[in-house]
């Protein structure tokens, strides 16, 4: 894989708490930077260095009064085989506050130290080397992932499983170019037109790959981001009821009143391992004289319109009795109906043209329990049938939605990503566009030097601080 040259060179020693805020049984606090050995000199009593990646058990103390503070672990870490490529060490103490604290202001009244800032550690590791940014990303969202798929995604990411796919993307566009400049070279040569030849069609092949790769990318970032999940139906089909079971806990309001939810209702869900952001929604009519009831209904709508799954609440009688009166219609002939009801023919058009996933729900089974259910997922909100048959589904349609992620196969989860790759991809088609045309080679070089600054510019070869200082502010102070 492609690596940064290390280039950047601290002046400052850093150090910070990196196990978390608040009561803890151990707590770490690392320390990086130019100077870090004098945090083992002063608290830790050293007088000589200890043995790289040993844990030493120390009494650490007060460099101002010779105090105890503790006693606890001690590891020494020296560049570059450390996490930021500097020298570092950490101290391993008791979680309380008291003695966090008395770390803390024992490593201040060291000359040269101060604290860090959020997610200066990682940003160390990035300028020397150590990682690389869509690594660096994935370590982001691996510290902020709730669910074990997302946990799975991020991971990978983090060890550079999808920077080596950009990196290898790279590599092959700078291998062509280098072919194109030596036909440019050498133009004389009678093999001009073959290895023109085999330079076009392997760009050709490596455009479809990146074209394929931006396609599919819709699904890391769901993954990342948490599938944001509607239950729609008309009112009082029972999907407060509903809600409340996926929930666990009465998170809805649920009465005999026809039209009770007036809002919408969103919780974080973890289906499987895989992240939903469920809503509950208005139930939705013709009409309504309440102005609130109407809000809630616009809300509805437009939860529906920027939703990536669509629970559909129709009740089982109603259902089939339909059936009873179109005996040759499908389960979808009824879908299409029933969004025409609720004024969303547009959804069951974005349905049909792969654009809007939809889970077809009948509740109140307990009413009739004799229907044949055949082929039509049923649940009842009383008594619970069907509800693991629905999870089941709920399952696989998820992981249609967001994929799952392998070492061989990642998707780009960003905007930033999408941006770079769709830049890359612009001009492997304008070279494609000018190849037909027959374009000086000159030109087409061009190209291709151009698509491969956006992959480098992708996973941080040639980068701004602008981007660096959105990239790491939301990291935790110690990381």
């Amino acid at each position: 894989m492609m690596k940064i040259i290390q280039r950047f060179h601290s002046k400052s020693t850093i150090y910070a708490l990196s196990s978390g805020q608040g009561k803890c049984g151990v707590a770490v606090i690392r320390i990086t930077g130019p100077r870090a050995e004098d945090a083992l000199r002063y608290i830790g009593g050293f007088k000589h260095l200890p043995e790289p990646r040993q844990v030493l058990l120390k009494s650490l103390r007060n460099p101002t009064n010779g105090d105890i503070i503790d006693k606890g672990l001690v590891l020494w870490f020296p560049g570059p085989k450390s996490f930021t490529g500097e020298d570092s060490c950490e101290f391993q103490v008791h979680g309380s506050v008291a003695v966090i604290n008395g770390i803390l202001n024992s490593l201040n009244a060291i000359p040269s130290f101060r604290i860090a800032e959020p997610g200066e550690f990682t940003k160390r590791a990035f300028y020397n080397g150590k990682l690389n940014l869509t690594e660096v990303e994935g370590l982001a969202d691996l510290l902020n992932a709730t669910t074990e798929i997302q946990r799975k995604q991020a991971f990978l990411q983090s060890q550079g499983f999808l920077s080596k796919i950009y990196c290898q993307w790279k590599e092959e566009l700078s291998h062509h170019l280098a072919h194109l400049e030596a036909i440019i070279d050498f133009e004389e040569s009678e093999h001009l037109s073959t290895e023109e030849h085999h330079v076009f069609k392997n760009v050709i092949e490596l455009r479809n790959k990146i074209k394929k790769h931006i396609f599919e990318g819709r699904k890391g970032e769901i993954l990342r981001e948490g599938v944001k999940t509607v239950v729609l139906g008309k009112p009082n089909v029972g999907k407060s009821s509903f809600f409340n079971i996926m929930c666990g806990r009465p998170a809805a309001i649920v009465t005999p009143i026809s039209g009770t939810t007036r809002d919408v209702i969103q919780v974080e869900l973890d289906i499987s391992g895989y992240p939903v952001l469920l809503a509950d929604t208005a139930g939705l009519r013709d009409h309504s004289f309440d102005p609130v009831e109407t809000e809630g209904m616009k809300r509805a709508i437009d939860q529906v319109d920027n939703a990536d799954l669509v629970i559909l609440m129709m009740v089982a009688q109603e259902y089939s009795l339909w059936i009873e009166v179109n005996p040759s219609a499908s389960l979808e002939d009824y879908m299409k109906t029933y969004l025409e009801f609720l004024g969303l023919e547009r959804v069951f058009s974005s349905y049909k043209q792969n654009k809007k996933h939809i889970i077809p729900v009948m509740n109140k089974i307990d009413l009739c329990p004799n229907e044949n259910k055949d082929g039509v997922l049923s649940v009842s909100c009383i008594n619970g049938d069907g509800i693991d048959n629905f999870i089941d589904c709920m399952t696989l349609k998820l992981k249609e939605i967001c994929g799952e992620p392998t070492k061989e196969h990642l998707c780009m989860n960003k905007a930033r990503h999408q941006k770079h790759l769709e830049d890359c991809l612009n001009e492997l088609d304008n070279f494609q566009i000018r190849t037909e045309e027959n374009i000086d080679l000159v030109i087409l070089a061009e190209h291709l030097r151009r698509a491969s600054n956006h992959l480098g510019r992708l996973v941080g070869l040639t980068s701004t601080d602008q981007i660096l200082d959105v990239i790491f502010r939301d990291f935790c102070i110690g990381k």
